[in-house]
This record gives C-alpha cells, sequence and structure tokens, in this order.
C-alpha cells in the first residue's frame, strides 16, 4: 500500500504560522481586556451599595453643606438610597462631639469619611489610616500639618481648602469700603467647651494694617448669649461687625444676622449663608461650588483612585454677596462701585 507523503508547502506553513500567532494575540488581547474591566471594578466592589460618613459641625436645620453634596452625587449618577447610601451625623456646633461621630462612623465600615468640620478631620486622620477623607476646609491643610503638600497630599486625606482666612484683609477693606464712616468693628465669634483657634488673630493683624480698631467678642457657651455680646458691642462703640463662620456659630446664622439688623450693625461674613440668613455682606470661595467639587473626589476615590494621588483644590473664583433688603433694614446705601462688583444681589 503506497503511503501518500505530502508535500511541503512553504505558502501554507507560513499561512498557518500566522494564523496560530493571531489566535494567540487575540487571546492575549482579550485577557489584558479583561484585567482592564475587573480591576477598576474590584475597587468598586461589584453589588456592594457604597456608604459615606458625613460630619457636618452645624445641625440638621441649619447646615448650608447637605444638599450642594447632594447635587454633586447626583450630577456624578449616585442618587441617594439606590446606588450609594450616605450617613449623615450632624455635631450641632460642639467641636467636643465630632470625635465619637468619626468613631461611630468607623464602626459602620464607611467607604468615604466626608467633612468641612476641622475637629472632625483631625479626628478622623488620627483614627484610620485606611478609610479615604475628603474635606473640604477653612484652613491651609499643610500649615495645620494634615497633608504633605496640596500637589501631593499623601496619607488617605484629600479635598479643597477655601482659605478663608487668607482674605481677612480684604473683608475688612470691603467693610471699610462700603460704610466709609467706620469708627470700629466687633470682630464675633463662639467659643465651645474645648476652644481651638478662633480666627481673630487673622482680622486683628489685618485691621493693624489697615488702620481700623477691632473689639473681639467671643461668645462662650453652653448659651451662646449672643445678644449679650451685641449689646456690649453698643457700649464700645462698635459701627460693623464681622463674623467668623464656625463652631456654634454656624447653627444660628439667621438669630445672629437678626441681631446685628436690630442693633443697626453692618455685617461682613465669611460664608453666603449668612447672607442667605439676612447677613449684609460675604466674601470667599462659594462654598456651595466646594461642596458640589467635593462629591467628584469621592467619585474618583470610588472608582479606585487613592487619596494621596488627589491634588487639593484651592479656590479661584471668589464671590462678593451683598443682601439690600438687609441695607435697607438698617438704613445702609451700599456704594455704587462695591454694588457693581457684587456677583449675587439679594433684593
Amino acid at each position: 500500500m503506497k503511503t501518500e507523503i505530502p508535500l511541503y508547502d512553504p505558502i501554507t506553513e507560513a499561512t498557518g504560522r500566522k494564523s496560530e500567532a493571531s489566535k494567540s494575540t487575540a487571546l492575549s488581547l482579550l485577557f489584558i481586556l479583561f484585567l482592564a474591566l475587573t480591576v477598576p471594578a474590584a475597587a468598586q466592589q461589584p453589588g456592594k451599595t457604597p456608604r459615606i460618613g458625613f460630619i457636618s459641625s452645624a445641625s440638621v436645620e441649619a447646615s448650608p453643606n447637605v444638599d450642594p453634596f447632594r447635587q454633586g452625587l447626583r450630577e456624578h449618577g449616585y442618587l441617594e438610597g439606590k446606588n450609594i447610601l450616605v450617613e449623615y451625623r450632624y455635631a450641632d456646633g460642639r467641636p467636643d462631639r465630632n470625635s465619637s461621630l468619626v468613631a461611630e462612623l468607623i464602626r459602620l465600615k464607611v467607604d468615604v469619611l466626608v467633612s468641612g468640620a476641622s475637629p472632625a478631620i483631625l479626628a478622623a486622620k488620627q483614627a484610620t489610616k485606611t478609610i479615604p477623607i475628603v474635606m473640604v476646609i477653612q484652613q491651609d491643610p499643610v500649615v495645620m500639618g494634615l497633608i504633605d503638600s496640596l500637589a501631593r497630599p499623601g496619607g488617605n486625606l484629600t479635598g479643597l481648602t477655601l482659605l478663608t482666612r487668607d482674605l481677612s484683609g480684604k473683608r475688612l477693606e470691603l467693610l471699610k469700603e462700603t460704610v466709609p464712616s467706620v469708627s470700629r468693628v466687633g470682630v464675633l465669634w463662639s467659643t465651645p467647651n474645648n476652644p481651638g483657634p478662633s480666627g481673630f488673630e487673622f482680622y486683628e493683624s489685618a485691621a493693624r494694617a489697615l488702620k481700623i480698631p477691632v473689639q473681639p467678642l467671643e461668645v462662650r457657651g453652653p448659651n451662646f448669649d449672643f445678644e449679650a455680646a451685641l449689646q456690649a458691642a453698643t457700649k464700645e462703640h462698635v459701627s460693623a461687625l464681622v463674623i467668623i463662620r464656625g463652631g456654634p456659630a454656624l447653627v444660628y446664622p439667621r438669630r445672629i444676622s437678626e441681631l446685628a439688623i436690630k442693633h443697626r450693625l453692618p455685617s461682613m461674613n465669611e460664608g453666603n449663608d449668612f447672607v442667605d440668613a439676612g447677613g449684609l455682606m460675604a466674601y470667599g470661595a462659594s462654598y456651595s461650588d466646594a461642596w458640589r467639587r467635593a462629591a467628584t473626589y469621592v467619585e474618583k476615590i470610588l472608582k479606585g483612585t487613592r487619596p494621596a494621588d488627589l491634588p487639593v483644590e484651592q479656590p479661584t473664583k471668589f464671590e462678593l454677596w451683598i443682601n439690600l433688603k438687609t441695607a435697607k433694614q438698617i438704613g445702609l446705601t451700599i456704594p455704587p462701585a462695591v454694588l457693581f462688583r457684587a456677583d449675587r444681589v439679594i433684593k
């Protein structure tokens, strides 16, 4: 029986090798694609609804940061109760509560901690090295020792800084321009049971350079008698007021604004939430925009980006808010040059 031996065909042999190589390349590409798709998914832990811990230094009724944060989450496709859970905790103007609130959220094993309260951020940084922390902070976090640098924060903490205290001098300038007859400015802040830096020293330094006398108006707990503080201001011939945004004062923006109107004191505020509550003016970075941006940090972290690799943002735009209704109530005419520069005017 004759056995036929196939003839060697170099073209067929080469084609076969190419075909096998193509199959191998295709399989490799599919494997790489599989890895690319599964690694981010593992970071997000499919099937698990992300849980965010949110700590506000204010109260449930007077927390202006919740709504813009929720808006930011929605813009990134997160709907509370459906594909994300947010555990809200409120310190009610009592910084001493922050440590326990942080501990409570850590026990719940939240995926990200979010706060604008310095005591809460400090407590969280000390309590955990693994849970990512997103901050929206008024001070410089590098100076506070919270991060290594703005560009490369390091560790598990990142977010935004509003540089509120750096604008103290500008607020005094605007207040003097608005009320040229101002003779003495009262600086109002509230001190809880465990006081920290108040922010008064920034205004005192800026006022010295501007040659404007300042009167410290510290309101202590537990009753926080703002009425008594403004009565004392009147006796000291204070003709305008600066309100430091923080601590217990955050819980009572409307009450403080109403008292300033009652004593016919033009007020300059650090946050636009006070102007919404009846304060005369505010100058600074937009808190609403910052809290919307905080949701962007949360979204990136949930998708697998390390906080250490997310630079801390600084504000690029500062806004002037004016409440003309309040100006009318205290008998003040806002100079046209100031009014022209306003980004928002409440009539």
